[in-house]
């Protein structure tokens, strides 16, 4: 009898960790954006440099949703002379 409640004790448990997982993944997933506010902040203090083909730079805007919009970004890939001694992307330089 001890075995059959510990198994029913041992699902329960992790019945209850896919449960609180899956609600925490939905609940970050719909919110992920970065505040309009911080990239306003971002984008007036800062260049980011990115580059075509870079999945870095792909997460780096998914971070910023639509909020992107508001950072100075320079494409290292059609803009080389834009950006000196970058060596590698996503980098950002500060502008004051």
């Amino acid at each position: 009898m001890k075995k059959v409640n510990s198994k029913y004790l041992t699902l329960s448990i992790i019945f209850l960790i896919i449960v609180i997982s899956i609600i925490v993944i939905v609940y970050r997933g719909g919110n992920a954006d970065t505040p309009e506010g911080v990239a306003k902040c971002i984008g007036e203090k800062s260049t980011v440099y990115v580059q075509l083909g870079c999945h870095a730079c792909e997460s780096q805007e998914d971070l910023f949703g639509d909020n992107y919009q508001y950072l100075n970004v320079v494409d290292c890939y059609f803009n080389r002379d834009k950006c000196g001694e970058i060596t590698a992307t996503p980098s950002t330089t500060d502008s004051g």
